[in-house]
């Protein structure tokens, strides 16, 4: 049944297209459709959910982890135990850990040395246990983000120690594999 408003170069089109064979629709097809694009949809959203949740960790993680590294380079206490963040990470799965420097006045050539356990590993230095270089920081709060990757379930700690003339901070970070 034809329509008396269609437009002439839709006619055209429709004519062409008669000359491609189009194979039919198997009788599942619809239905296998819709349940592949509603299991997407969930997809996505769990995967938002479990994004928001991992990054309200990082946001813990970073201010423990600023928190932890003032109280693990204080003096101990008599009979206190020293607090050490943690954080759990899944095996093979990358995940970017931020720690955070804060410096009163901007710093050149400072040193800086991430040591990892055996079973993590920096994104682009597979093997390597101890990763060094050279940086400078700003006054105030610095940023350094780590992809971080476990390749065994065994965790451990990771050590980040900046140097600066005859001057040194170690921090450290417990991480769990789960």
């Amino acid at each position: 049944m034809q329509n008396d408003d269609t437009d002439p170069q839709d006619l055209e089109i429709q004519a062409l297209l008669k000359d491609y064979p189009m194979p039919e629709a198997t009788a599942g097809y619809f239905d296998q459709a819709l349940v592949r694009a509603t299991h997407e949809g969930t997809r996505r959203q769990r995967n938002r959910w479990l994004l928001t949740g991992f990054g309200s960790a990082l946001a813990a993680t970073v201010a423990l982890w600023m928190i932890g590294g003032f109280f693990t380079t204080t003096p101990d206490l008599p009979g206190a135990e020293p607090v050490i963040p943690s954080i759990t990470m899944t095996l093979e799965e990358p995940r970017t850990v931020n720690l955070v420097f804060a410096s009163v006045e901007p710093l050149d050539t400072v040193t800086l040395t991430v040591k990892l356990p055996a079973g993590i590993e920096m994104s682009g230095f597979p093997g390597q246990r101890e990763v060094t270089w050279q940086t400078s920081l700003q006054a105030g709060r610095n940023l350094l983000p780590l992809k971080l990757i476990a390749t065994s379930p065994m965790g451990g700690d990771i050590y980040a120690t900046l140097i600066h003339d005859d001057r040194g901070r170690t921090f450290r970070l417990r991480v769990d594999v789960g």
